[in-house]
């Protein structure tokens, strides 16, 4: 039985088939499911013409949107004659968060597919990108894609956390496992689990050389503990040895070196959607792995087993 029913791919304004698209249509025949292909845009400069005469900006967006569901059309209409099921559309709307979201929910889908879109630092401290948005706030796994070198991944990992102090902490991992193994069972690949372990936390002491016989000790019983927790996790969900990995570090590079060296297709997360404004500011893992990964990203939302990977 596929692992999902329906997809939502959100479609770039740029006509051309992205990775996104290759790893939907992928997913879609893999699965045997429909998808739904939604395109939302807005555009300045045809939106400005309604400064000067309502009819023209109508006339200019209407042209707009036309070209792009064209294009929209012929391609669905390839997927269609593959044996699939495609539906399409195009959007109008300055506010692409709120409508992919409503999308989801009222559709409804199970899995929202998007290309990463980096954003210079600079444009992230004055604009929460699209990406960061849907990352807080969709509310079904959200797969985030760099490339589809592979349009369906061979390698699949789970990046978990079985030392975090919260309440859920079982259920928390347990979900990351469980989505890391549908998609690979899906696709027919690999699965893996990782764990980078940062046994000192890197607080509250940062780069200081502190010379205390008891931190050693401390690090060493974290480190222990941690070991015991990640195998029980990985006995639990039946990871063979050889796909377990227990790296020493923090969890950013640790992940994105691993990524690196191993040529890893996608990167399980977890992540908790945001409803406060400390959240908003903090930011979290998920986040800050988004544009150092050379893979691509499946979140899965924990909402209600504890804060999110690496908080």
């Amino acid at each position: 039985m596929s692992q999902f029913q329906r997809l939502l791919l959100v479609v770039t304004p740029d006509m051309c088939r992205t990775p996104a698209f290759e790893r939907a249509a992928a997913l879609a025949r893999a699965a045997c499911v429909p998808m739904h292909m939604a395109l939302f845009t807005y555009v300045e400069t045809l939106a400005a013409v309604g400064r000067f005469t309502s009819e023209g900006m109508r006339q200019a967006v209407d042209s707009y949107m036309a070209g792009h569901h064209e294009w929209l059309e012929e391609e669905a209409s390839i997927l269609r004659n593959q044996g699939l099921e495609v539906t399409c559309e195009v959007v109008w709307t300055r506010h692409p968060a709120e409508e992919i979201i409503a999308h989801v929910q009222e559709m409804p889908v199970d899995l929202l597919v998007k290309d990463v879109r980096p954003e210079p630092a600079v444009m992230r401290a004055f604009v929460t990108p699209l990406d960061w948005q849907l990352l807080r706030r969709c509310p079904v796994p959200l797969h985030l894609v760099t490339d589809a070198h592979n349009p369906l991944p061979r390698k699949v990992v789970a990046a978990v956390d079985p030392f975090i102090h919260t309440d859920g902490a079982s259920e928390f991992n347990d979900r990351i496992v469980r989505a890391a193994h549908d998609l690979a069972l899906q696709c027919d690949a690999e699965l893996h689990l990782l764990h980078a372990c940062n046994a000192m936390g890197g607080q509250p002491f940062g780069s200081a050389t502190l010379n205390l016989p008891w931190l050693g000790t401390l690090g060493a019983k974290m480190k222990s503990t941690a070991q015991e927790a990640f195998r029980l996790l990985a006995d639990r969900h039946g990871v063979p040895e050889r796909q377990r990995h227990f790296l020493l570090g923090q969890p950013v590079p640790t992940l994105t070196d691993y990524a690196c060296r191993h040529e890893v297709d996608v990167v399980v997360l977890g992540s908790s959607l945001r409803k406060s404004l400390e959240q908003e500011i903090l930011g979290s893992t998920s986040e800050a792995l988004l544009y150092r990964l050379p893979c691509s990203v499946l979140v899965v939302h924990l909402e209600g087993v504890g804060e999110s990977l690496g908080r």
